[in-house]
């Protein structure tokens, strides 16, 4: 199963999930009230590259990283 790790001010514990593409990981994120605010805002990277389509196969070896946005300088 794909590794889901969740960073900075999410606040949740990771998990791991089998899905066949980060779409379908969007609909199973989209039912959970907390992170449903987090899915329009947060980058996702797989095996640490950042991808921009939901499209992407996911291999049950993959760690998937919600990136939420940050402030600084």
């Amino acid at each position: 199963m794909a590794r889901i790790e969740f960073l900075g001010p999410i606040g949740k514990e990771p998990v791991e999930v089998d899905i066949k593409n980060l779409k379908e990981l969007k609909e199973i994120f989209a039912q959970d009230e907390k992170l449903k605010e987090w899915l329009g805002i947060c980058a996702v990277a797989l095996n640490d590259t950042l991808v921009k389509s939901l499209d992407v196969a996911v291999k049950p070896s993959d760690k998937i990283s919600l990136l939420p946005p940050v402030c600084g300088g």
